[in-house]
């Protein structure tokens, strides 16, 4: 079911599917809600799904405002209480992970449980601090469109790219979507974020961590520094994946996604 709701001064879109316990899926930069779509068919079945377009994705437009990763996480506050939902499982990917952890830190007594998919805790490095400011004067310059396809590619594994170069095609076409501003609000909101591993280290729920092995955008090394933070944790490492592991390893991923969810949703940790 596609829905919306008010949200400061815009509309967020967002699809409900399933019963059961809610989990809620956030994207990462350069995405979708649709980015899901294969775990939503499969985990649909044994909990409730909330799967939001971000502002400035898919079909939630841009806010007046420039939002921070704070922002976002209060956004996905705000969904949820339109939803009358008191506590969910909140995963996240990528930038949708930077979210997740903001979430955690600001409304811990929503949560029952909460994952990080090729994701971290650390802040930017000053070295990727540049980067992304490099690479805000590159979508400047070339467009959005541009930006996308140079460097989506990068997020996948060399055998992903090499078996599945129609799906990657798919994916940066579908890039199309983005405005030069709204991916600019993105990776400023990325750059500016703290370091949480506070978060992790102080939590008390399960927290799910999935990995890829060849993931250049969230090393292994450094979030293998982070596993051991909380006090409860799931990790997984996907060897054939980069950092799109809900594509490039499916199965395997959304099962990890599905245990997490049974075992935590039905609390089975005291």
């Amino acid at each position: 079911m596609e829905k919306t709701f008010q949200y400061n001064n815009g509309v967020v879109a967002y699809t409900k599917q399933g019963n059961g316990i809610p989990v809620v899926l956030l994207h990462g930069f350069g995405e979708d809600s649709t980015i899901w779509d294969a775990q939503v068919n499969f985990l649909k079945d044994y909990c409730r799904l909330i799967v939001p377009d971000l502002p400035g994705s898919g079909k939630s437009p841009m806010m007046r405002d420039e939002l921070s990763i704070g922002d976002f996480a209060d956004c996905i506050f705000s969904l949820l209480s339109h939803e009358n939902i008191t506590k969910c499982i909140l995963l996240g990917h990528s930038m949708g992970g930077y979210i997740t952890l903001a979430f955690a830190e600001k409304y811990p007594g929503i949560l029952k449980a909460f994952g990080l998919l090729h994701s971290t805790a650390f802040a930017d490095s000053e070295e990727k601090k540049q980067n992304r400011l490099r690479g805000i004067e590159m979508m400047e310059a070339y467009g959005a469109y541009h930006f996308l396809k140079t460097t989506t590619p990068n997020l996948f594994s060399s055998m992903f790219k090499k078996t599945n170069p129609e799906k990657i095609e798919a994916l940066i076409e579908q890039g199309r979507q983005f405005s030069v501003t709204a991916l600019q609000q993105y990776y400023r909101a990325m750059l500016r974020r703290p370091c949480r591993t506070n978060v992790l280290l102080n939590s008390k729920l399960p927290v799910l961590f999935v990995l890829g092995e060849e993931d250049i955008a969230a090393p292994v090394n450094d979030v293998l520094q982070q596993v051991y933070l909380p006090e409860i944790s799931y990790i997984h490492i996907l060897k054939n994946a980069g950092h799109m592991g809900m594509w490039e390893e499916e199965k395997q991923f959304t099962g990890h996604m599905l245990r997490f969810i049974e075992e935590a949703g039905n609390e089975i940790y005291p």
